[in-house]
């Protein structure tokens, strides 16, 4: 199994800046792609951006198109998101999730909230 723990959530004014991080342990050797999810209160939860474990292919949602960047780090096992020009919309509790090859996002985290306020 992969364990994901996702931290750097908080309040933001509109426009500003945060990172998350998300830190994988366990079985991490047979990750093949990460991505992040958010859930806004009383709505789905829907994709943001998702990133290749080995190639660092990436690939965003429209709504996140060149405000958010997410990246790896092979060595720390980690991957970020880092999100500019931040809006009221993106509040939500963001989740990031792993995914062997061949498989749906089996693992995910615990979630951290972000709240933008406008």
């Amino acid at each position: 199994q992969v364990q994901l723990v996702e931290s750097g959530g908080g309040l933001v004014q509109a426009g500003g800046s945060l990172r998350l991080s998300c830190a994988a342990s366990g079985r991490t050797f047979s990750i093949y792609n990460m991505g992040w999810f958010r859930q806004a209160p009383g709505k789905e939860r829907e994709f943001v951006a998702r990133i290749g474990w080995s190639n660092g292919s990436t690939y965003y949602a429209d709504s996140v198109k060149g405000r958010f960047t997410i990246s790896r780090d092979n060595a720390k096992n980690t991957v970020y998101l880092q999100m500019n020009n931040l809006k009221a919309e993106d509040t939500a509790v963001y989740y990031c999730a792993s995914r062997d090859r061949g498989t749906q996002y089996d693992y995910w985290g615990q979630g951290t909230q972000v709240t933008v306020s406008s």
